[in-house]
């Protein structure tokens, strides 16, 4: 009887399969993206400054971000002063806000910040001539130039104020529009040396003019677009297992 269930037991083990034993690899959760096998993930806005990262990591990233801002729009104050026009607006304020502190989303990207308050501008004034510079305009042309910029793929929420200061400032075309062209230009060259300027850093632009997705404009430089690669779950065989003959009694 013994040396029955010996040979039973014996061939069961020869007779199971290779490949499976338990997967020796890393899971999916291990990985941190929760993704498939080699999937991608794009790094967010916040990417090196999650909440892994630390105080101290945060904290840099903070003043960092804060002190581009200040000093892009002290330079700002200064060519006003210089050229005797208000340079610095509010909505340009907003602008340096969005391209400093969160340079990775689309509302950041130099087509939106530049192109946004373009189209603003001029919405602001096509109102202004229309309609005058009421309050009630310049609420409706607001609604109308979120419209647009949804439209002509350039959001950038700052801008919609600047429709609001058109319309209820009347301010002259030919000199605030080259004024905040350059404004706006000045932050996205602004953000873009300051990325460059700290390592780690979220690179700035991802994209000059075509979002990620390729829909618009001309090719996007894939060198700029932070990926993290999942690694595979694999199984490691198990090795079979010779068969053993029980000893004769």
């Amino acid at each position: 009887m013994s040396v029955d269930m010996s040979r039973a037991s014996a061939d069961n083990r020869a007779a199971e399969p290779v490949g499976q034993g338990r997967p020796t690899g890393p899971r999916p959760a291990e990985t941190g993206t929760g993704a498939g096998p080699g999937a991608e993930v794009e790094a967010g806005p916040g990417a090196g400054v999650g909440p892994s990262a630390g105080i101290g990591s945060r904290s840099v990233a903070a003043l960092h971000s804060g002190g581009v801002a200040a000093a892009s729009l002290l330079l700002l104050v200064g060519i006003g002063a210089l050229l005797h026009e208000p340079v610095l607006i509010p909505p340009i304020a907003a602008s340096a806000a969005i391209v400093c502190g969160v340079p990775a989303l689309p509302l950041a990207q130099p087509r939106s910040v530049v192109g946004g308050h373009l189209l603003c501008a001029g919405v602001g004034y096509v109102a202004l001539a229309g309609a005058g510079g009421a309050p009630w305009v310049a609420a409706l042309a607001a609604g109308v130039a979120v419209g647009i910029m949804t439209l002509a793929r350039t959001p950038h929420s700052p801008a919609a104020a600047t429709t609001v200061v058109v319309v209820l400032q009347s301010p002259d075309p030919k000199v605030f529009v080259p004024l905040l062209a350059g404004a706006a230009l000045l932050l996205v060259l602004a953000g873009t040396a300051a990325s460059r300027a700290r390592p780690g850093a979220v690179r700035y632009p991802v994209y000059w003019w075509r979002d990620p997705a390729g829909r618009v404009g001309v090719r996007a430089r894939s060198s700029e677009r932070r990926r993290v690669r999942a690694r595979p779950v694999t199984a490691a065989p198990v090795p079979e297992r010779p068969a053993t003959r029980a000893p004769k009694s």
